[in-house]
């Protein structure tokens, strides 16, 4: 009998996550701060889409038509069911890598990502992604990928090991990953309990398994326990990706960008003495122990001149798509915490607080009598970018148009926080992408969609589904007994939506009209 799952994962569903690295619109930033000119967007791919939710948000969200592959069934099936909801173009297919890349009937594509997905496949559907980004991917389109890094996973991977083959040796037959998943945890907590020479070789090593058990089983069964399992060097991944024709461009991390946040002085004076460009980022990789890159690559890559790249950052559109309390005064990069400058930040998050989306152009103007630089203004961008604050928006055009699509899609999975807390994310036609929402904020937001006005009204809606499934709400670690206490904590949640919440996402377009 054949194995159609290729020694991947197949007895748990992997989780409903988004990775705004899969939105096409999220690289332009990138790409022209690096001083790299931006393709225009038409056709993408994701390859190994997981669930579909980010590829359904993005497809929702823009006119771009999107295809995609995963290989579970019962994933795609999700995946097929929100895209013929939102009625988006979106063409979500369940075939393996082999049998997608080898359709005859695809686009040439502007944009293919792959999130995920490289560290954990075989060599020969590693040589068949590359295979399809040669034939498939246009001069001057744009490669997504992100994996498993060497060095930061050196030290772990022996443990890794260990995990994985008492799951297979030693786990109870019948009883399910997630059984044998709690069972190598158990065994690897009693084997560092002997305190080996290893662990005190890799003290870290001890930490990171600690954390391992507070993570969701489904997500360590994707991220450790599959057959094909290999952390790669930058070098060994520009190696795979020569045939394809496809030069790396920047990091798909915003905070990458910043370097005084990741690199020492004498780190930084180092790596510009390198004149090799791909040399350059093993080293910065061993430098900062990197774990996990999401890279920016592209077939035909174009320098802009200085002045270019000025011109096109100055056109692009941003909107702060948190709420400004929520906004730290902190950045975590490598080297630690590093204090956001209160001259640039709080002059910047006034303007931006309503939630309005604007040019670089335009705040860089009203920055400049503030004696905020241009080049400032770029970096306390790329700082909340990669914190997830700030998102790129687009034109209004596109916006109007994904409107549509977008509230159909929000409706149908708010229906679905009724009964889950799985599906975090709604999405924005004026970002092209997801938002995070809570459960009770999406219900809230449904009850609103019923005509429902007054959080109080919200509140009552809330709970009279919670009540219907015999749940409760839980505070300070402890269920609220009483319909009244019950009542009492949605209504103060339901106010906090309304006053915080909301009025984003009017902004962003989220709620329905």
């Amino acid at each position: 009998m054949s194995d159609w799952t290729a020694g991947y994962v197949a007895d748990v569903g992997y989780t409903f996550g988004y990775y705004t690295e899969l939105n096409p619109l999220n690289s332009s930033l990138a790409l022209l701060n690096a001083g790299i000119d931006v393709p225009s967007y038409g056709t993408a791919c994701e390859l190994g889409y997981g669930q579909g939710l980010a590829t359904n948000i993005h497809a929702a969200g823009s006119n771009i038509e999107w295809y995609g592959t995963d290989f579970n069934p019962s994933q795609a099936a999700f995946a097929q069911e929100l895209a013929a909801t939102s009625g988006a173009a979106a063409a979500m297919f369940d075939q393996s890598f082999a049998d997608f890349c080898g359709r005859t009937d695809l686009p040439d594509f502007d944009f293919i990502a792959l999130h995920g997905i490289w560290s954990w496949i075989s060599e020969e559907n590693r040589l068949e992604i590359v295979n399809f980004i040669r034939r498939k991917l246009k001069v001057g389109g744009v490669l997504y990928i992100s994996y498993n890094t060497q060095p930061g996973w050196a030290s772990f991977a022996p443990l890794r090991h260990l995990m994985t083959e008492h799951a297979q040796i030693l786990g109870t037959e019948g009883h399910g990953i997630v059984s044998r998943i709690d069972g190598a945890l158990k065994f690897t907590e009693s084997l560092l309990a002997t305190n080996p020479v290893f662990s005190r070789a890799n003290p870290l090593v001890g930490e990171r398994a600690i954390k391992l058990k507070d993570q969701n089983r489904h997500y360590l069964a994707h991220e450790y326990f599959n057959r094909d399992w290999q952390p790669m060097h930058f070098a060994t991944m520009a190696e795979h990706l020569e045939p394809a024709k496809v030069q790396f461009a920047c990091s798909a991390n915003y905070l990458d960008h910043i370097a005084g946040i990741n690199l020492t002085t004498d780190q930084q004076t180092f790596l510009n003495e390198i004149p090799d460009l791909m040399f350059k980022e093993t080293v910065r990789d061993f430098m900062v122990n990197q774990p996990f890159r999401r890279d920016y690559w592209i077939k035909g890559l174009r320098r802009l001149s200085p002045l270019e790249r000025v011109e096109k950052l100055r056109q692009q559109k941003v909107v702060l798509a948190s709420p400004r309390d929520t906004v730290p005064r902190k950045v975590t990069g490598m080297l630690g915490e590093a204090e956001l400058s209160d001259n640039v930040y709080e002059p910047l998050l006034d303007l931006m607080s309503d939630h309005h989306g604007r040019t670089l152009g335009e705040i860089a103007d009203y920055l400049k009598v503030k004696g905020v630089s241009f080049p400032q203004l770029v970096e306390a961008i790329l700082v909340l970018k990669g914190g997830g604050y700030v998102a790129s928006v687009q034109d209004d055009a596109t916006i109007a148009r994904a409107k549509k699509q977008t509230d159909l899609l929000n409706v149908r999975l708010m229906n679905k926080a009724r009964g889950t807390n799985d599906l975090t994310y709604l999405a924005s036609p004026v970002t092209g992408g997801g938002f995070k929402l809570t459960r009770f904020n999406q219900l809230f937001l449904l009850a609103l969609h019923h005509g429902k006005q007054q959080p109080a009204d919200w509140a009552q809606f809330v709970w009279e589904i919670l009540q219907a499934q015999g749940q409760l709400l839980v505070k300070e670690s402890k269920p609220l007994e009483s319909a009244a206490d019950n009542l009492q904590e949605l209504n103060e949640q339901a106010n906090e939506f309304a006053l915080k919440q909301l009025p984003l996402l009017e902004a962003l377009q989220i709620t329905k009209d």
